[in-house]
């Protein structure tokens, strides 16, 4: 499923308004438990593959290699990453075991916001306009426990604030690529993929081209960015936005 098949697909549920409730919860004992972890057309946001891979202590080019399935969008020529299922009869999710996901700390936004969707729009400011739905799949039995959510709580419950900062960001970025009516050039989508998805050999391009040679970034920053993937992450979309649009708040070329 595409991004724009899953905002059709999110349109079409029940949108759960501000401040009002639901009730779920999952927990090993339920009878679906892992039901909802296969057969999935998940989409990987950069912040998504950061921590999935950090959970696997794995090189990007090994991990997108084994774990996930690559397209360039269209609309955008933007890489679309998705997560790879295993070939069994249930095509079950690669990191689900009989006692759950095993890798639940780093899993990826999409899961953490289950049994709610999450669509965004640009506000016009930097920043999104958001709409919660929720997911209710025949199948599960979350909805009859007493545990009770709106889609805020649900949000600071799961760890989500984190993974909506750095994929609103993105989001946006798209959103201003779909505005301009073109795709990028095809340079500037392998770009994307290296910048974006591959941080560690998105580190070692930086210091093989001297790219802080060409913006203005300050000492301690520089450190941070070869040293830290979030730090690499937030320098990876200012500098496609540098290139892409020509400006950028957090960034400037060096004259």
């Amino acid at each position: 499923m595409s991004t724009n098949e899953t905002k059709e697909y999110l349109a079409s549920l029940p949108e759960l308004e501000k401040d009002k409730t639901y009730n779920f919860k999952c927990y090993p004992g339920i009878a679906c438990f892992n039901a909802c972890c296969s057969d999935l057309q998940m989409v990987l946001t950069p912040y998504d593959i950061l921590r999935l891979r950090r959970a696997h202590d794995t090189g990007s080019v090994e991990f997108l290699r084994t774990h996930t399935t690559m397209h360039m969008s269209e609309d955008t020529n933007f890489p679309e990453f998705h997560l790879r299922m295993t070939d069994n009869a249930a095509r079950s999710c690669a990191f689900v075991t009989e006692n759950g996901c095993s890798i639940y700390e780093n899993r990826p936004g999409a899961c953490r916001m289950y049994p709610l969707g999450r669509a965004t729009r640009p506000d016009g400011e930097g920043g999104v306009i958001e709409q919660f739905f929720v997911v209710r799949e025949d199948h599960c039995m979350g909805f009859k426990e007493p545990d009770e959510w709106t889609g805020a709580s649900w949000i600071k419950n799961q760890g989500f604030d984190v993974y909506t900062t750095s994929n609103d960001r993105y989001m946006n970025i798209l959103a201003r690529i779909k505005q301009a009516g073109r795709p990028v050039p095809e340079k500037m989508g392998h770009m994307a993929i290296l910048a974006l998805y591959k941080l560690d050999e998105f580190q070692r391009f930086i210091e093989k081209m001297q790219v802080f040679s060409r913006v203005e970034v300050d000492e301690e920053h520089q450190k941070a960015i070869l040293n830290n993937e979030e730090a690499t992450l937030e320098f990876a979309m200012d500098w496609i936005e540098l290139m892409l649009f020509h400006s950028t708040p957090n960034l400037k070329a060096r004259k």
